[in-house]
């Protein structure tokens, strides 16, 4: 499967400057939404720094589109110009962005009114590519008692086991991050065949991108800035264990993928730490506190990643072998009335 990817004379950059200018995206796929999409655009026109641009792009869903351009102000809309999904989105506002950085907020999530100000402040640093913050979840109907705070990666916010002082990180969060926008051009955006895509709880196109980053740009930094925090609201339906098994599972087939574009090393580098420390101390935790509900999350959730990470690898495997065997057997294979055709995309991407 092939990606639609912003491309860029390589090397450009842009000066850095005392006060570099921003652009923040919302990117949006749902009228169900709306309300949270409201709170998130008027807690980024609330910044006490206020940023130069704002974009919401609408991801393939033409009410949204018409609803959003009668009842936003102070903003531009556009519409994906991209493949269906979240990275397409995410591209196209890079595309269209004026500013010199770009910061993404997710379109149910609301930013702290200093939001802004400590996203910039991380780039007075010029080895700074990009910048990140805290998200906070905001459970509308409480915390589940067995939800252990090491999985809030769940649903989209900061987990215990992040730094909790401003420190350098391999990526950053999807619904509170920043890039130098020339630079983000110049790696190619984000990958279109992986991320979002409605409501299928896939992933990891922010955790590819940073890690091509820091491939082109040995050195730098990605810069994980708690004091730059946002609330991600977390709905009922994200709180049963149901959702909780579907979105580790999808996270492990995610992570199969960057491994395969990006290799292990990168793209398993994090998580070897996570398992080593992150987990056995919340799993020791539990069990002294006698959470047992808790512990049998943790193990679960491990262990569900895992099963989705092999069947990814398997899956991808399987991919490239009948895409090497269907190009060796060539279009007179297929027969004469595929002839010149080109071959379906191979499955396996998850």
């Amino acid at each position: 499967m092939t990606s639609d990817r912003i491309h860029s004379r390589q090397g450009t950059r842009v000066p850095d400057r005392p006060a570099p200018d921003l652009t923040v995206v919302i990117c949006a796929y749902t009228v169900e939404r709306w309300d949270d999409l409201s709170a998130a655009v008027a807690s980024v026109h609330a910044q006490r720094r206020p940023a130069e641009e704002l974009l919401l792009v609408v991801d393939h869903c033409p009410e949204l589109l018409r609803l959003a351009r009668e009842h936003l102000t102070g903003l531009r809309i556009l519409a994906n110009r991209q493949r269906r999904g979240l990275s397409g989105a995410r591209n196209t506002a890079l595309a269209e962005a004026r500013c010199a950085l770009v910061a993404f907020l997710d379109d149910d999530a609301a930013a702290d009114p200093d939001w802004t100000e400590h996203l910039l402040a991380g780039y007075r640093d010029p080895g700074v590519l990009g910048v990140g913050g805290l998200v906070r979840p905001w459970w509308r109907t409480g915390r589940p008692d067995w939800f252990p705070p090491e999985f809030d990666w769940v649903v989209g916010c900061s987990y215990r086991g992040l730094p909790v002082r401003a420190a350098p990180v391999r990526n950053l969060i999807g619904a509170n991050m920043s890039f130098r926008r020339a630079e983000v051009l110049a790696a190619g955006g984000f990958r279109t065949d992986l991320g979002r895509v409605g409501r299928r709880p896939l992933g990891c196109e922010e955790t590819d991108l940073c890690i091509r980053l820091a491939a082109q740009h040995p050195g730098a930094v990605l810069r994980y800035e708690p004091a730059a925090a946002v609330h991600h609201r977390v709905p009922a339906a994200r709180t049963t264990f149901g959702y909780f098994a579907a979105r580790c599972w999808a996270e492990g087939c995610s992570k199969a993928a960057v491994v395969r574009y990006d290799g292990a090393a990168a793209g398993l580098a994090s998580e070897r730490a996570y398992l080593r420390h992150t987990v056995p101390v919340a799993l020791l935790r539990s069990l002294r506190r006698r959470r047992t509900a808790t512990a049998g999350a943790l193990c679960a959730g491990v262990a569900v990643t895992a099963t989705g990470y092999l069947t990814g690898v398997v899956r991808g495997r399987v991919a490239r072998i009948a895409a090497r065997r269907a190009g060796a057997a060539g279009p007179a294979a297929a027969g004469p009335a595929a002839a010149g055709a080109p071959p379906d995309p191979p499955g396996g991407t998850p």
